[in-house]
């Protein structure tokens, strides 16, 4: 196999595998869409959230533009180097040319507008003290959303244990939820008070994850970015190497 042959053979198992994750991420996209008592409806329906959340909580259609996109570009790559076309490969690497510099553009967006970022937190945050007050304890959704969120983060409320007090669930049982406790069935607000900072708050554990994990995230972003440059620079080869070839 020859120095043309790698790179179409290459071509053909990178696009495959992109055409693959696309099919998989549509197929989550209209599953989410599809399932109304999803996880973004229940959130979506807080009492007193901002706009916002509503526009960023619209995951469904966002996997799915995310999978047709990589659809498209997996069937391009792989019928370019297949059939040799110029103008599929041409059309691959404009779409990922694209597709990189919105990646750069969103970065240099998330850099310049943290403050703004932290206000949404303010009033996601906000939202969920409203939500945790009103339903935790009375509407079984979202009882059950908050259940399986803080037993799966080990975490107690949005910012602390403190965000039930007012609940309707507090006001009914004179106790904290079992998870602001390390699962102790009868969780009072000294014992809530004496594992608050063993026990935070869901919101400062994902940040906590986050920043954990900010090395591996950084790393997996620059290989991405690696990624499409050299599926770039792999198409605009066989792209040259096709056209002097027919010529």
């Amino acid at each position: 196999m020859g120095c043309f042959g790698f790179l179409k053979f290459m071509m053909f198992i990178f696009n495959g595998l992109i055409f693959l994750a696309g099919a998989a991420l549509l197929g989550v996209g209209i599953w989410v869409k599809v399932d109304s008592r999803s996880i973004m409806g229940l959130l979506n329906s807080m009492e007193g959230a901002p706009e916002e959340l509503g526009q960023l909580l619209n995951v469904g259609y966002l996997l799915i533009a995310i999978g047709v996109v990589l659809v498209v570009i997996g069937f391009l790559g792989c019928c370019g180097a297949i059939k040799e076309s110029r103008c599929m490969l041409m059309l691959f690497f404009i779409i990922i040319l694209v597709i990189f510099l919105a990646e750069v553009a969103g970065a240099v967006v998330i850099l310049v507008f943290k403050p703004a970022a932290k206000e949404l937190i303010g009033k996601v945050g906000d939202a969920a003290k409203k939500s945790i007050v009103k339903d935790y304890g009375s509407d079984h959704d979202v009882t059950q959303l908050w259940n399986s969120t803080m037993d799966a983060l080990k975490c107690c409320g949005f910012y602390n244990y403190t965000d039930f007090t007012n609940s309707t669930y507090f006001t009914d049982n004179k106790v904290y939820p079992s998870q602001c406790c390390q699962q102790r069935l009868l969780c009072t607000e000294a014992e809530a008070s004496n594992n608050a900072t063993s026990i935070t708050g869901c919101f400062p554990k994902i940040v906590q994850l986050i920043e954990d994990n900010s090395v591996a995230i950084i790393g997996v972003a620059l290989g991405i970015a690696a990624l499409e440059l050299l599926a770039m620079i792999v198409a605009m080869t066989l792209y040259c190497k096709i056209g002097s070839k027919n010529g």
